[in-house]
């Protein structure tokens, strides 16, 4: 049996992988205009901080606010990755994608990883150079400003993200959360360092600052690539999920047993599929009939996963997996 409603909700602002949505987020749904403004949203932040930081960086040589900088850039690329992502991943099941297009997010998720762990090793060479080669550094107000601006527009579009991702489980905008929120500690660590420089003159913090905020870089890098690639290789829902599956499904009079639970996420979507073990003398009308009344118990704890159910004699000798 089978129900097409939509995936279930995670209840943190950075789902785990295997973490079930709760809503399907078809073109004309209320969550399906929140995943695209939040993709608009940080599209419009990059921009801004883009302008506004090139102009600090060109008035103050600052390699940190230069790091800060390039990882903007990348926000941007990564931004419009995700717009396009969100808008194929909205498009609705068809005959060549009969389990819908929500990989795409996962693909776009990835390509913003590695625009990330880029941006890290540039920055790494670049505050290498300038601990070799020491270079002055013109801290002044108008560098604090926009660092400051930076920090206060970062945190606004963070807490927005993450209002989404709670009402979506999208794991484009969860991703494009994620590296968001390093940029609220890239910003806050360069807006001291800046503050430092000008106050007290070490010229050498500004290369230091930027070496940790690579380092930082590279990390969260390596958790957006790690989310994303799971999903695209179907790993399992979490293990509480799959255990309040089972005693669902259990704890029903006329289920025997069951096995081959198998479970995945496809961006928004999942899907749960297992074989229910019931009295082999049941008619095939009244196996069907315990199914559906199965299905539904699972949909009332996860109402928007599309469940699927194999029927089986109890206690009929076959191959199984051992994992599952």
């Amino acid at each position: 049996m089978t129900t097409d409603s939509a995936p279930l909700s995670a209840n943190t602002s950075q789902p785990a992988p295997g973490t079930v949505p709760t809503k399907r987020l078809t073109a004309g749904t209320t969550e399906a205009h929140l995943v695209r403004s939040a993709s608009y949203a940080s599209f419009v932040v990059a921009v801004i901080l883009i302008v506004t930081k090139l102009m600090a960086w060109r008035m103050t040589g600052s390699v940190s606010l230069l790091g800060s900088l390039l990882d903007s850039s990348l926000d941007l690329m990564a931004s419009t990755i995700g717009m396009f992502a969100v808008r194929q991943a909205l498009v609705p099941a068809d005959r060549e994608h009969r389990f819908g297009h929500g990989k795409a997010e996962a693909l776009a998720a990835l390509g913003q990883g590695l625009f990330v762990g880029a941006s890290a090793v540039a920055l790494l060479f670049e505050a290498g150079h300038r601990i070799i080669m020491p270079r002055f550094v013109d801290a002044g107000g108008w560098a604090v400003s926009v660092m400051a601006l930076s920090l206060v527009l970062t945190i606004i579009l963070v807490r927005y993200q993450r209002f989404v991702v709670e009402r979506t489980g999208s794991l484009a905008i969860s991703a494009d959360s994620l590296h968001y929120s390093t940029d609220i500690l890239i910003n806050g660590i360069i807006l001291v360092g800046l503050a430092a420089v000008a106050g007290l003159g070490w010229t050498l913090l500004d290369p230091l600052l930027a070496i940790a905020v690579s380092i930082y870089l590279f990390y969260s890098a390596w958790r957006i690539a790690k989310t994303s690639f799971d999903h695209l290789m179907d790993r399992e829902l979490d293990d509480a999920t799959r255990k309040a599956i089972r005693e669902i499904v259990l704890s029903h009079k006329e289920v025997r047993a069951m096995h081959d639970l198998r479970t995945r996420s496809s961006g928004m979507q999942s899907f749960i599929q297992f074989h229910l073990e019931l009295d082999g003398s049941l008619t095939l009308l009244q196996a069907h009939l315990i199914s559906d009344e199965v299905e539904r118990m699972v949909n009332a704890k996860f109402p928007a996963a599309e469940v699927l159910i194999h029927e089986d004699p109890a206690g009929l000798r076959e191959p199984r997996a051992s994992f599952a």
